[in-house]
């Protein structure tokens, strides 16, 4: 299993991560005894690096670890949680507020059976508590040594670099992480959020790195997928971004790939996140044994480049305005001129 740095951050992490979201789910996840043996063999294989969040089988996937984690060390873990989402029907149940993460904190570290979590992430943006506010208490739970870094997800760009920036102003624990949709469908990160992490040198975790299970090429193109399957569950979220033509054009140049290189259509599709060295992780997320042996393998093979090449072009990408408009003038400025 191959390592890489959570941005200019000193945590090192395995570049697969052990997704959860399966772990406790009655319709498309996994029961109690699979999701311990799912732990167990990701961390037998090298992996060092899980991600949950409390909401996940509304809180069964964090008790799930936890009890997985009792058989493990501890400290060669990477454990990562999320807060946001309601866990309860009174007002204060969710959000950003100070009080709802460090109540959420609290109920995490019980369910998880641990001291401390080492990646906490806000799961969603808080339109109704100031930044200030939610950066103030991460910044405390740190303090408090209940956590070792904080992380974000699903924000826009503009609202890391404001966290952040409110964090330098005065000397908190920076967002160290962004944990977003990316795959090879679904790119408008490369639009905003990316730029950003580059810039500010943070880390980058992809959910949903193959489409909901599309680009493992089990759907044919029909007018709808299988009753019962993952897709058709989610599809007032999953059918308009991914069940349409360029997503089985995408489909199609992964498998070509994948019987170039003898590899599953998966890895193939997981190989081409992990090609871009901003990308520290991929969060695969599995119901089997059998399905984390599979992507456990691109820990450690490599995309060649002619081949990502190949399937980055398959389907242009727009970046849209403004950068539509710097590609266009762009050659009309020469910033190596001794004027600038």
């Amino acid at each position: 299993m191959k390592f890489r740095y959570m941005g200019k951050s000193g945590l090192k992490v395995s570049r697969v991560c052990l997704g959860t979201m399966t772990f406790g789910q009655e319709n498309w996840g996994c029961d109690k005894k699979t999701s311990i043996n799912i732990v167990d063999k990701f961390l037998e294989n090298g992996g060092n690096f899980i991600d949950t969040a409390d909401m996940y089988g509304k809180g069964l996937s964090e008790e799930y670890i936890g009890d997985a984690l009792k058989s493990h060390k501890r400290d060669d873990i990477v454990l990562a949680t999320k807060c946001y989402f309601a866990m309860g029907d009174m007002p204060t149940s969710k959000g950003l507020s100070r009080k709802h993460i460090f109540e959420a904190c609290e109920a995490s570290l019980k369910r998880l059976k641990t001291d401390y979590i080492d990646l906490y992430q806000t799961h969603g943006p808080d339109p109704k508590t100031p930044v200030e506010e939610t950066m103030n208490a991460l910044n405390d739970l740190i303090t408090q040594g209940k956590v070792r870094y904080i992380g974000c997800s699903n924000i826009h760009g503009w609202q890391i670099v404001k966290a952040n920036s409110h964090c330098s102003q005065f000397g908190l624990e920076k967002y160290i992480s962004a944990q977003h949709l990316y795959n090879l469908i679904l790119r408008d990160v490369e639009r905003e959020v990316l730029p950003v992490v580059k810039d500010l040198g943070m880390g980058f975790m992809c959910w949903s790195p193959l489409a909901s299970g599309m680009l493992t090429g089990k759907y044919k193109h029909t007018d709808k997928p299988p009753e019962g399957s993952r897709m058709d569950h989610r599809s007032n979220m999953d059918l308009p971004r991914y069940w349409h033509d360029n997503g089985f054009k995408l489909v199609d140049a992964v498998k070509k790939e994948a019987d170039e290189f003898k590899k599953t259509h998966a890895q193939i599709a997981l190989s081409w996140l992990l090609y871009n060295k901003l990308v520290t992780a991929v969060i695969i997320g599995v119901r089997t044994v059998e399905q984390l042996d599979d992507l456990n393998v691109v820990g450690d093979w490599d995309l060649p480049e002619d081949a990502w090449e190949r399937i980055t072009n398959i389907v242009s990408f727009e970046p849209g305005y403004p950068q539509a408009w710097f590609d266009l003038v762009s050659e009309l400025i020469n910033y190596n001129d001794t004027e600038f």
